[in-house]
């Protein structure tokens, strides 16, 4: 029972740190990028304040404080045992040597007692050390004056026969100013975290610039496609998306044309059976063989709506519910040609090489195979396939010996119900174009070496 409510405690603690650290970080991605960069450095200032302050300050700091106190302790010692009076302070050579060579006043106070003096105010280890050090070497009474002479530091020592006064350069402690190495400090600081902050608003204006781009586009606001700019990344992805830009707008062109295309191609067949149902009489008997040739007529239309309809259902489902998968496409155009030879394809020569596998939509590409071979063997008779691998994808050939297209109607080929003479519903070039597309290549019609069409199929890796 208790480590199940341990397991509780420990969860719900969880999700209210999470709660709490998701509260307090930026919300912009400029935001949280100038914080992952002002984190390491907030944490390099301290570690280096740390170092200087620890190690470099401190210990010249103990060097310092420890010359000094035995300095001071030697002036005691002389002044105690040789009983320093106030006119006889101590011997002259001793009293030049401590204020040539030490830079030390002394002055010595008989019968004075050591009298409480002002607290301390030094930046730095320095005060704390001198005392430290004062208290190993000297065995009586003392106390440092920092603040009455801004320029000198004053010792008081209680000796028996009074008061003993030590006043030194307070220059002689001086280890430079903490504060400018953290002036200094701070100035990199700001300079770096400047500097960093204008190189991040460059690479952010260029995510924003795409997020406001996808954004528009989304609401149905084309403004054209996006600048590539900033890092590497940022371009690759602004490239990305304006080939999905270009793909969802082909798509809806497409789809809108043959939309179109079907609502005028429907007039046809439905003006004819107007007129048919207008030449039946209205009144009277009606002999059915009269009007055997009318319903003929009206079936026939009837036939080639549906067969127009099921074309633009078939194109509008496309190939969506099925997902892609690596599929060696060696092995499916083998399957496609063997199906058109049964069909009755004369497929003189497909060259098949060995290519690395793509990941695709398998079924959506055997049927842009089968529209292609079966427009070439409807048009043509004699066919030659060739597979090959290029730097970037896979690469279909589909030659035939027909009349080929006229290089001025070769992108008509690919509109809405273009059927040609040889009937059909006209949507299987558009319908592969799409297919084709929607995989991120290419299908292109030129001339073949046989002197008929060639199409021209591209499929990236």
């Amino acid at each position: 029972m208790v480590p199940y409510f341990h397991r509780i405690l420990n969860k719900n603690w969880d999700q209210s740190l999470e709660r709490f650290i998701r509260r307090i970080l930026p919300r912009s991605f400029l935001g949280r990028s100038l914080l992952i960069i002002l984190i390491p450095l907030v944490v390099i200032q301290l570690i280096s304040l740390s170092l200087y302050y620890g190690s470099y300050y401190h210990t010249v700091s103990r060097r310092l404080t420890d010359g000094i106190a035995g300095e001071i302790r030697v002036v005691v010692e002389n002044y105690h045992h040789i009983g320093a009076t106030a006119t006889h302070p101590v011997n002259p050579a001793l009293q030049s040597s401590i204020e040539q060579v030490w830079l030390m006043q002394v002055k010595f106070y008989p019968h004075r007692r050591l009298e409480t003096r002002s607290a301390r105010y030094v930046l730095g280890p320095i005060d704390e050390d001198l005392d430290k050090a004062l208290k190993t070497f000297l065995s009586y009474p003392f106390h440092t004056d920092w603040n009455t002479d801004p320029e000198n530091i004053t010792v008081w020592v209680q000796l028996p026969t009074g008061l003993l006064s030590i006043t030194f350069p307070r220059k002689r402690l001086d280890i430079g100013s903490v504060w400018m190495f953290v002036f200094w400090q701070s100035i990199g600081f700001i300079i770096l975290f400047f500097l960093a902050v204008i190189f991040t608003r460059n690479q952010v204006r260029a995510i924003r610039r795409l997020a406001k781009a996808a954004e528009n586009f989304g609401l149905g606001r084309d403004y054209g496609p996006v600048r590539p700019q900033g890092a590497k990344e940022v371009r690759r992805l602004a490239v990305a998306f304006n080939r999905m830009r270009e793909r969802i707008l082909n798509f809806v062109t497409q789809r809108t044309a043959v939309l179109a295309g079907v609502s005028h191609d429907l007039r046809t067949p439905l003006t004819r059976m107007r007129l048919s149902l207008a030449i039946i009489p209205q009144k009277g008997s009606i002999d059915a063989k009269t009007l055997q040739e009318e319903i003929s007529d009206m079936v026939t239309d009837i036939e080639e709506m549906e067969r127009m309809i099921e074309g633009y259902l078939t194109f509008a489902r496309g190939e969506g519910l099925e997902l892609p998968k690596e599929i060696d496409m060696k092995k499916l155009l083998e399957e496609v040609v063997l199906s058109a030879r049964r069909s009755g394809a004369k497929i003189l020569r497909s060259t098949v090489s060995e290519v690395k596998p793509i990941i695709v939509r398998k079924e959506a590409i055997r049927r842009v195979l089968n529209n292609v071979i079966t427009n070439a063997y409807r048009h043509g008779g004699e066919i030659v396939i060739e597979l090959k691998s290029s730097a970037k994808g896979v690469v279909i050939l589909c030659d035939d010996n027909g009349p080929g297209i006229p290089p001025d109607q070769r992108e008509s080929a690919f509109g809405a119900f273009e059927s040609g003479k040889n009937g059909g519903t006209g949507l299987g070039l558009t319908i592969s174009r799409d297919i084709i597309r929607a995989h991120g290549g290419e299908i292109t019609l030129g001339t073949s070496t046989m002197g008929g069409l060639r199409v021209y199929l591209f499929l990236p890796y």
